[in-house]
């Protein structure tokens, strides 16, 4: 794997048209989930919310940056615009190396198929042969610990058991850059140990890291960068070790 995975994103800004709602009461409604989007009217009585605010990050190999910030701050959008699922209005993003996205739990799965088929699907998306996936599928099942269970459909799973599946299929791709959201902490103890240790054997494999949490912990253990995102804004990247002056300030 080449050690040229990069991440640069120059004057990022994400807007969303918002349609059927006026832009007052919509303001009111943003006023209360804090999501501190600005507002502008555009055309076809849509109102339109910056979701992402002339953002700029640049992330080399070996880089592990925590996104903090409100529900409703950008950090999700950041992610998504990351994975390449929207398109900046303006500004660029140039992303270097194979990316896997862990950001919504549900995507990419199948509900009625079994848990082994799910992991095949997940590997032919992420570009992988039929043979290649067949060769990893007992590393794979042995790691989300789910046993027969695999043998089933995955509507019958619990949401921690679906995190599982959609852990061990999204990580066992050789990916350079991995993207995550909130939910990996879904899991027992046990379980968390394990994906601890299969992210930062992912990392070190000459990989970038981002990872939106609230969890504090969980980005002290897993970043040596943070950035603060509040209402569509991004603070400068900064050392993990000055994670509670970026909170304070």
């Amino acid at each position: 794997m080449s050690h040229q995975v990069s991440i640069s994103v120059t004057d990022l800004s994400i807007r969303f048209p918002v349609y059927g709602v006026d832009a007052k009461s919509l303001k009111k409604h943003l006023a209360r989930v804090t999501v501190g989007g600005r507002l502008g009217s555009s055309l076809a009585g849509a109102t339109e919310v910056t979701a992402l605010s002339n953002v700029n990050l640049k992330l080399r190999a070996g880089d592990r940056l925590g996104l903090i910030g409100h529900n409703g701050s950008g950090k999700t959008t950041l992610l998504r615009a990351l994975s390449g699922a929207y398109e900046p209005d303006e500004g660029t993003i140039d992303v270097h190396g194979r990316i896997a996205a862990l950001l919504d739990l549900g995507l990419g799965i199948d509900p009625s198929a079994t848990g082994y088929d799910n992991i095949r699907l997940r590997g032919r998306i992420a570009g992988l042969s039929s043979k290649e996936i067949d060769s990893r599928m007992d590393e794979i099942g042995d790691f989300t610990g789910l046993g027969p269970f695999l043998a089933m459909p995955v509507k019958t799973y619990s949401a921690g058991m679906q995190a599982r599946l959609a852990f061990a299929a999204a990580t066992a791709v050789e990916a350079d850059v991995l993207l995550m959201d909130e939910w990996i902490a879904v899991g027992d103890a046990d379980f968390q140990k394990l994906a601890h240790k299969r992210l930062l054997k992912l990392v070190e494999r000459a990989g970038i890291l981002v990872l939106a949490s609230h969890d504090l912990d969980l980005l002290r253990l897993y970043c040596n960068k943070v950035m603060r995102l509040e209402g569509g804004t991004a603070s400068k990247v900064t050392d993990i070790r000055k994670l509670e002056e970026l909170l304070a300030a």
